[in-house]
């Protein structure tokens, strides 16, 4: 969670800002990500002005996070806040099966979507954790 804090830092965007990280198999960071443009993009002027406008444009930090490795490689995900629906589903179509989050998002149906897949979802408050704790 702490690594996923710490992503969440390089958003550029000034009113949410969220981070999120990958382990493998082995309990090794195989990525971080956070919400933003895409790699390469570079937001014109004014762009973070428009809160509204410019939502359709930012991918979530779990979407450029699942950007970083293949189908069935991370075990478990951690993001500063719960996951949206459509997150949710791609996490669940990568094949995670652990997910641990800080903030809530009463607008997702993460819950829901976890249950079904038999993906393990957690809130953690107190971070860091020791690898014994999860």
């Amino acid at each position: 969670m702490a690594l996923a804090h710490v992503a969440s830092l390089r958003s550029e965007d000034p009113y949410r800002k969220v981070g999120a990280a990958a382990l493998d198999f082995d309990n090794r960071v195989i990525g971080t990500a956070y919400n933003g443009l895409a790699p390469g993009v570079d937001a014109p002027v004014g762009f973070w002005d428009d809160r509204e406008g410019r939502q359709k444009f930012m991918l979530h930090a779990e979407v450029n996070l699942c950007s970083l490795f293949r189908r069935g490689e991370a075990k478990l995900v951690a993001s500063t806040t719960m996951p949206c629906t459509a997150c949710m589903q791609t996490l669940c179509a990568y094949g995670i099966k652990e997910i641990y989050y800080r903030d809530v998002y009463q607008a997702s149906d993460a819950p829901e979507i976890a249950e079904l897949y038999g993906v393990k979802l957690e809130r953690v408050a107190d971070y860091p954790l020791s690898m014994a704790q999860l």
